[in-house]
């Protein structure tokens, strides 16, 4: 039984792909569960029209990414923070300080998409990761000093 899948199912492929399962698999599990429609004339029509739809999307989103990733460039942003003697930092240093100074460059970055590759504990020079899109990450560099 061919099927085209409407959600990614693990073991058995990715959405929009048209794959061949046995008719009882198809039939009381995957058309039920809404995972999976029947891969007819008609349906398969309308797949390979979604599906160049949405590359074109992806193209663009991308593109977005990849413009946001080229306007942060090798920008080495200031991060404020309560310093003692010794250097350490009170507190914690967040991915939402790290967003806003971004915000504040003119660069709107989700600060959920923003992670530390080495968590800030001292005054000093860092960098973070910017996941923009799977396939555009960028490094984000900022030095965290005392207030």
């Amino acid at each position: 039984m061919e099927i085209i899948l409407k959600d990614d199912v693990k073991g058995l492929g990715y959405k929009n792909d048209i794959v061949t399962v046995k008719s009882g698999y198809g039939r009381n599990f995957l058309l039920p569960q809404g995972l999976a429609i029947l891969a007819d004339k008609t349906n398969k029509k309308i797949t390979a029209e979604n599906v160049r739809q949405a590359a074109h999307k992806a193209d663009k989103i991308k593109g977005d990414a990849q413009a946001i990733a080229d306007q942060i460039g090798e920008t080495v942003l200031e991060i404020p923070a309560k310093v003692g003697e010794s250097g350490k930092i009170f507190g914690r240093v967040t991915t939402l300080q790290l967003a806003d100074a971004l915000k504040a460059k003119g660069v709107d970055v989700d600060r959920k998409r923003l992670s530390f590759d080495q968590e800030p504990s001292a005054a000093g020079d860092y960098t973070a990761t910017a996941n923009l899109h799977k396939e555009v990450k960028h490094t984000v560099k900022f030095r965290v000093v005392a207030e």
